[in-house]
């Protein structure tokens, strides 16, 4: 008797493929709405300098829903892969200070960017394993050697933020190592722009009374709000932290010089 061959059904296959592609779809259609919308144009620092006093007062009455709140935006604006993550960072120290600020941000970002990851993983990833080649199969043996390594690197050097997402979930880098990554190797870079929040707060008020003092005079109609960030150190930071990066791939690329050394 011939062997009968396991077929899957159409309608079976079907349901699969929509399972797959249903989160990404989801986080497309709202990525699609907010930007619609504009409600993305808000995460500036001038409407932070707009509202600095009014938030100030709520965080100071209501601490932990405030925090809460933050948290909640944050893991929604790196989930939905949205520009202003650094400005949500600053806004952080600015209204929580270092201590709180800091680590509501390391948590925030590092939940953001598993979501995705998970999402590009089930997704993208899986659609890109069936057709990968050679040369995907050598970045995926790097990376499950030196999984954690390259990952601190990503993550130390300024590299767009949502890049550093979607890359590990094509390349097949396990969640653990993945979460890990990503929660010590944002730490550093949202320390220094935590701080900065506190040397922006003296930005902003100066700032928003240049403003109110123009309106007074001028009106609304007549007078804009701006800031001037020109005093705060981003390229150092950016520079220390691409530095701390590249300690990151010492190890690495020390085992290669050993494996090659007791090779030869």
């Amino acid at each position: 008797m011939a062997e009968q061959k396991n077929i899957v059904p159409a309608s079976v296959r079907a349901t699969s493929q929509f399972k797959r592609w249903l989160p990404l779809g989801v986080i497309l259609a709202v990525m699609s709405l907010v930007f619609a919308m504009g409600w993305h144009k808000l995460l500036t620092f001038e409407n932070l300098a707009l509202q600095r006093d009014a938030l100030r007062a709520y965080v100071s009455a209501h601490t932990v829903v405030a925090l809460a709140m933050f948290m909640a935006t944050y893991i929604a604006v790196v989930a939905l892969s949205l520009p202003g993550a650094s400005v949500l960072t600053i806004t952080g120290g600015l209204l929580f200070g270092v201590w709180l600020g800091a680590p509501a941000v390391v948590i925030a970002a590092t939940i953001g960017a598993t979501i995705i990851f998970l999402i590009a993983r089930t997704s993208l990833g899986a659609a890109l394993a069936e057709r990968a080649g050679p040369w995907l199969d050598r970045f995926r043996a790097g990376f499950e050697k030196e999984g954690l390594s390259y990952m601190l690197f990503l993550r130390l050097v300024p590299f767009p933020f949502f890049i550093i997402n979607l890359a590990p979930a094509l390349l097949g880098v396990p969640l653990r190592t993945f979460v890990i990554g990503t929660f010590l190797g944002i730490i550093p870079g949202t320390v220094a722009f935590s701080y900065l929040g506190h040397t922006l707060d003296r930005i902003v008020v100066d700032a928003k009374t240049a403003y109110d003092v123009c309106v007074a005079a001028k009106g609304a109609a007549n007078c804009t709000l701006s800031i001037e960030l020109s005093a705060l150190p981003f390229k150092q930071i950016l520079l220390a932290l691409t530095l701390i990066g590249l300690v990151a791939l010492i190890p690495p690329f020390l085992k290669k010089w050993r494996d090659r050394n007791a090779a030869a």
